[in-house]
């Protein structure tokens, strides 16, 4: 039987911050499997550390970006409008206790933020690796985007149904209209056609368009 997918994410925490910050990895674990979460689980963060890991050579500091994958959604509250400002913080609190040095809990907790609207600068490495994980689940196959669509759908389970359509169309359209979804050559190459119609297809079901 393999390893439990926790213990592997625990094992990734470990190697990554040391075998001291056992306790650290153990509660941000526990936070990816809060009951109210549906798509921002230990599944996503498992995926988005193996997108990481494909587009390692892109990263300046890879180490930040995967302390940064493990804190991006550590909160997640359904009514929050700040989750990944909060997110940020705890990065911010918890990390110089494991002894990494200043500039680096400010650039992981920089790259927190940055995953609140997914718009690196051109120059940022370490941001477009991050930014092309978290949204690596875009060109998923027909079956693994409808499983992450109603997913997200559920985590909105209290949001009537036309607000939740004319949101989700909002933040869709937001994302489209750039002229990449992907800013690592690696992942545009990969993922941005899929992602592309995939994102194009779900608009059309939200308005009817």
């Amino acid at each position: 039987m393999g390893m439990s997918l926790d213990a592997e994410l625990l094992d990734r925490w470990k190697t990554l911050a040391g075998p001291d910050a056992h306790a650290v990895g153990e509660d941000l674990v526990r936070r990816y499997r809060e009951p109210h979460r549906r798509y921002h689980t230990v599944e996503h963060l498992a995926a988005m550390l193996a997108v990481i890991d494909d587009l390692a050579a892109d990263a300046a500091d890879l180490d930040a970006v995967r302390y940064a994958a493990f804190f991006h959604d550590a909160v997640y509250a359904m009514d929050g409008t700040d989750n990944e400002e909060a997110s940020a913080r705890l990065a911010e609190s918890t990390l110089p206790a494991l002894g990494l040095d200043a500039a680096t809990v400010a650039e992981v907790a920089r790259l927190v933020r940055l995953t609140g609207g997914h718009h690196p600068d051109p120059a940022d490495r370490n941001g477009a690796v991050l930014c092309d994980a978290d949204l690596a689940i875009l060109a998923a196959d027909e079956s693994g985007y409808a499983a992450y669509t109603a997913a997200v759908r559920a985590e909105y389970a209290h949001v009537p149904d036309d607000l939740f359509r004319s949101g989700r169309a909002a933040v869709l359209a937001a994302l489209a209209e750039g002229p990449a979804l992907f800013r690592t050559p690696t992942a545009r190459a990969r993922f941005e056609a899929p992602a592309r119609a995939n994102l194009a297809a779900e608009i059309a079901s939200l308005t009817g368009r």
